[in-house]
């Protein structure tokens, strides 16, 4: 299959079927799990909230003894314990305060008019279980709140936490290597030679797997010859699950990634009908995947969106998760040179054009402009040989951050 062009929907389909989940599971403080993906569902053991509390500063009282002015009999702030409330009386209570015994109703502190006597008077047309929020109310005792398979996100983490969970078992997690290739990289913080670029590659891509939750083995820049990316490969097989590259995977004499998984491996995948993102390269060497980007950046960052982030969330033991429209907004912009072969994935934002929120297209598509990825909220996927006219309708796909 190495010579043939694949739409983008047969590539990540061709891509999940080879994704082999993960096996193996650890279990990790709540504040290492971010990102990991969830080996056991969690239920609660409890109620949340444990108890009926009062959900605003205010007075807890009988709805029988409404009408009158109240002496008040006790004073109920968040994390004490109250008596029950005495017939004839009212208490003064805070929020998130357990409701006293007896107590059916809470009316807020600015509908309290207190008397010089220290009675207070309390108005409005109060309801059983005003103001009142349940024991139970937001998770049950014996619910099943996440699932195995999900990843696990900063509200995921506070749920957990609410229940008194400590700890979580997560799937073991994926590891991947990477590395990039290229004599005309340079580290940021070094001198600039002539001829030479900056590797931003790596900073968009390390980050991003570091996001996902994976370990990363940082192989940093390999030269390009065949002998040391033979070697990098062969080093990078052996201690992780999946190895991405950018650059090299074309077939140009100095792209030397393609020979070097195929002498190593082998190579099964690598030409993709998109524009950002053609050479994408598949294979396997022993037990590990190789993904190989391309190296234009543009190309790289939009095909790991739009292809290897469901690819990875498999192998992590998770659910590939859809590209799927927020937002169907009016172009502002006009496309009427579209590549007739190939699927475009359009860099936008969203911006208030005339009034109206429309998708603006960031002036340079070129595969070599970052900026066009820094500065885009997300992408429009065009068919190939789709043009656009402005005011028509797209699906507005937003791309992830962190």
């Amino acid at each position: 299959m190495s010579n043939i062009f694949l739409s983008v929907d047969q590539a990540r389909a061709w891509l999940l079927e080879r994704a082999r989940p993960l096996a193996g599971s650890e279990s990790v403080e709540l504040l290492a799990a971010a990102g990991r993906v969830l080996a056991e569902a969690v239920t609660a053991t409890l109620n949340v909230p444990p108890h009926d509390n009062s959900a605003m500063d205010g007075y807890a009282l009988r709805l029988a003894d409404f009408g009158q002015a109240l002496p008040v009999s006790q004073r109920i702030p968040a994390g004490s314990v109250p008596t029950p409330l005495q017939a004839g009386t009212i208490a003064r209570i805070f929020t998130g305060a357990p409701i006293p015994m007896g107590a059916d109703a809470v009316i807020m502190q600015e509908q309290a008019e207190v008397q010089e006597d220290g009675r207070v008077l309390l108005s409005g047309n109060p309801e059983v279980g005003q103001n009142i929020r349940r024991a139970g109310e937001d998770i049950a005792d014996g619910q099943v709140v996440l699932q195995a398979g999900q990843r696990l996100g900063p509200a995921d983490l506070g749920l957990v936490a609410s229940l008194g969970i400590a700890k979580l078992t997560v799937r073991r997690a994926l590891t991947v290597a990477a590395f990039f290739t290229g004599d005309e990289l340079t580290e940021p913080g070094q001198p600039l030679a002539a001829g030479k670029i900056y590797n931003s590659n790596r900073y968009w891509l390390i980050t991003s797997l570091a996001a996902l939750g994976c370990r990363v083995i940082d192989l940093g820049i390999i030269p390009d010859n065949l002998a040391a990316t033979r070697a990098a490969l062969a080093k990078a097989a052996s201690e992780a699950d999946v190895v991405i590259t950018c650059g090299g995977v074309s077939v140009g004499e100095e792209d030397h990634v393609k020979a070097a998984v195929e002498a190593e491996g082998e190579l099964t995948l690598w030409k993709i009908a998109m524009k950002p993102g053609k050479p994408l390269a598949y294979g396997r060497i022993g037990t590990a995947d190789f993904i190989g980007l391309p190296g234009n950046p543009v190309s790289g960052f939009v095909t790991f969106e739009v292809l290897v982030k469901a690819f990875l969330a498999v192998r992590q033991g998770g659910e590939a998760a859809e590209a799927v429209a927020t937002e169907r907004l009016p172009a502002a912009f006009q496309w009427d040179k579209p590549d007739a072969r190939r699927e475009e994935f359009i860099r936008v934002r969203r911006e208030l054009v005339d009034g109206h929120l429309q998708l603006v297209t960031y002036p340079n598509q070129g595969s070599g402009v970052l900026m066009s990825c820094a500065w885009a909220e997300g992408l429009v996927r065009l068919a190939p040989g789709q043009r656009v006219s402005p005011g028509e309708l797209l699906d507005f796909l937003p791309l992830t951050r962190g």
